[in-house]
């Protein structure tokens, strides 16, 4: 995924709403909730079957090849924002 660039973790928040103990099943589904000019804002949830147990978000920073905030790809926010 090179040719994508790098996104590093700027921000991560998660509420914690129900006990999840190793090697049950559980489903994780994620999807960008907002695009910013250098930034992408994912939203989380982990489910156990019906129940909510974790929900949150993670704000991601694309960077150039010396860390600094960059604009996104054209080819990233077009997949991003695709249907």
């Amino acid at each position: 995924m090179d040719d994508w660039g790098d996104y590093p973790r700027r921000h991560v928040e998660a509420s914690f709403r129900r006990v999840l103990v190793f090697e049950e099943e559980i489903d994780v589904r994620i999807w960008p909730d907002r695009l910013g000019g250098t930034s992408i804002t994912w939203r989380f949830e982990i489910t156990r079957g019906d129940e909510l147990c974790v929900d949150g978000r993670m704000v991601v920073v694309h960077v150039d090849a010396d860390g600094r905030a960059s604009p996104l790809p054209e080819r990233v926010r077009s997949a991003l924002s695709a249907p």
